[in-house]
């Protein structure tokens, strides 16, 4: 079985980029054109705030849902009922979006998938409760 890859909002962005702060595993897997990539839809808005708000080089939210619609490994996750109700008992992680990313990760390696979530985030990290690459 293959590994798959969850991916949060700044390694999408840094991987956009070509941002030096995007960790060396995490830029491996984004730069694999085999790496199967699940990005929830939580952090593909937190994504959209960051372009929006100028917090980034991505010069336009279109620019950003172009590159996203364009990359074939990509599969969007909504957040639906099992992942929210999931995500409400991940209280080691303090901040609601990290919750609901971590927990999409946790959905799938429940339903059976080999997954590693992508993510520099500490308190994710040290959480435990997901494999992380950065």
């Amino acid at each position: 079985m293959s590994i798959s890859y969850v991916v949060d909002a700044h390694p999408l962005i840094w991987h956009l980029e070509a941002n030096s702060r995007l960790g060396v595993n995490a830029h491996a897997v984004l730069a694999d054109p085999q790496s199967k990539l699940f990005l929830p839809i939580i952090a593909l808005a937190e994504a959209c705030w960051i372009v929006e708000h100028g917090r980034c080089r991505i010069p336009s939210v279109a620019h950003l849902l172009g590159h996203v619609d364009a990359d074939s490994r990509i599969v969007l996750l909504p957040l639906d009922r099992s992942t929210l109700d999931r995500s409400l008992t991940l209280t080691t992680i303090g901040e609601m979006h990290d919750r609901q990313i971590v927990a999409t990760a946790v959905q799938l390696a429940s339903g059976g998938a080999q997954v590693a979530l992508l993510t520099r985030d500490d308190n994710i990290r040290r959480s435990g409760l997901v494999t992380t690459i950065w």
